[in-house]
């Protein structure tokens, strides 16, 4: 990982932030998200609409990400993905952070705000499907399905490798909804990924799995929905 080097100005500004983030705390979201089974060793319960503003007050700097990452505060660990600049961000950077998170929330907010912009973001993805850890799993997960929504662009043959990979992740039911979320998005990307995700949908009705054909199931009927297909004549 890099080093961090001092710096006047950025720490200035880190401790601004911390001073900002204590100042919207909100106890009674902290016991909320208790209750949904986020837990974090420090978390002040501050909204992401009111991390977003604070964020708006500063630049983009690495610099001062990797001090906010560092601090492992809920708050500076999401203000460190909304205030990195995705070109100077590594692959050992994305491997380190993912690999050592600890909450769903902050692997979305990670994928969502930073790696999706990310040149490794494709890479990314498809290696971390194949992990070991169930949180660089549900990255790897979470993260093609942001990759298919905002890169409409993009050709439909970087999506293609993923089938190779999303079998085992079929059979997990702690993977099971975001699987679902993030290959509904695979498959409405066009009207040709659509098909290549139908046809996928069926081999997993063959595994002799219980969730995995249950999840073969879902997918199927959102896919051939006529909401779904009639998006691609829309877009045509």
């Amino acid at each position: 990982m890099d080093f961090i080097i001092d710096d006047p100005q950025r720490e200035q500004e880190f401790q601004q932030i911390l001073t900002g983030i204590q100042l919207a705390k909100n106890g009674e979201t902290v016991e909320q998200m208790k209750q949904h089974g986020l837990n974090y060793k420090v978390n002040w319960g501050v909204s992401i609409i009111s991390l977003k503003e604070i964020a708006s007050q500063f630049e983009p700097n690495h610099l001062l990400t990797l001090k906010l990452w560092n601090k492992k505060w809920r708050e500076t660990m999401i203000l460190a993905a909304m205030l990195d600049v995705p070109k100077e961000v590594t692959e050992e950077q994305m491997d380190y952070w993912t690999k050592s998170i600890e909450t769903t929330e902050i692997a979305e907010t990670l994928n969502t705000f930073l790696w999706v912009k990310t040149k490794f973001a494709f890479i990314k993805a498809l290696e971390w499907c194949r992990g070991k850890k169930h949180l660089v799993r549900f990255s790897g997960l979470h993260l093609m399905g942001r990759l298919a929504l905002v890169e409409k662009s993009a050709m439909d043959e970087l999506f293609e490798p993923f089938f190779g990979v999303l079998s085992p992740l079929a059979k997990d039911p702690n993977l099971k909804q975001v699987f679902y979320r993030s290959y509904i998005l695979l498959g409405m990307k066009s009207k040709t990924m659509n098909e290549e995700a139908i046809s996928f949908a069926e081999t997993l009705k063959t595994i002799d799995s219980e969730e995995s054909n249950s999840l073969a199931n879902m997918i199927l009927t959102e896919l051939r929905s006529e909401y779904v297909q009639e998006s691609f004549v829309k877009n045509a």
